[in-house]
């Protein structure tokens, strides 16, 4: 006899977030590259459900040539334009100036800090916080993202409000919001 998977409820909805949440969420992420593409994404779905983002992801990826920062800071007002026409990603045009002027932030973060990992960790003292809310506790923000929020918009990120970097701190691993039945809680926990 199988026993089905406990998971969080709010990937339930479809294949792609049950996927995601079985093989990203809330797993601590130190990769700037990565790190990156989770801010440019979280920044698109600002609004709209997370499934929607998932299923363009892979558009996104070849839209912005494989989250590369550097590609990204440079693109043109042409190259804005053609994004704009690509009915594979989110065509939302502050959203879009929105990604190249955080690649452009993100770079010169990452070149004074040596590390934009280290930059956005520093928000959870370079370790992850666990949770242990109940559903219906899950805050939209928190102290820390707050604090995040503060300093990513001081340093000229756009999408950067304490909601979005909630939702970003519990995609990159910054905080473990799993909840305390789902089976990949106790995985991410262990392999701490």
């Amino acid at each position: 006899m199988s026993r089905e998977k406990i998971r969080c409820s709010w990937c339930l909805r479809s294949p792609e977030e049950i996927h995601y949440h079985d093989t990203e969420w809330g797993v601590p992420l130190y990769d700037d590259a990565k790190l990156f593409e989770f801010m440019v994404l979280d920044a698109f779905q600002a609004g709209l459900s997370w499934t929607t983002v998932l299923r363009k992801r892979e558009n996104f990826r070849k839209a912005f040539d494989g989250f590369n920062a550097e590609k990204i800071a440079r693109y043109s007002e042409k190259k804005i334009g053609k994004l704009l026409t690509d009915k594979g990603i989110i065509r939302n045009r502050l959203k879009v100036l929105a990604a190249v002027t955080n690649a452009q932030k993100y770079l010169e973060v990452r070149n004074r800090e040596k590390s934009f990992s280290d930059y956005l960790w520093k928000f959870v003292d370079g370790k992850p916080v666990v949770n242990q809310w109940k559903t219906k506790q899950v805050p939209a923000s928190t102290k820390e993202s707050d604090a995040m929020s503060k300093a990513l918009i001081k340093d000229g990120f756009k999408f950067a409000g304490t909601t979005i970097c909630y939702a970003f701190m519990q995609a990159a691993g910054m905080v473990n919001d799993h909840a305390e039945n789902c089976f990949r809680r106790a995985e991410i926990l262990k392999n701490r």
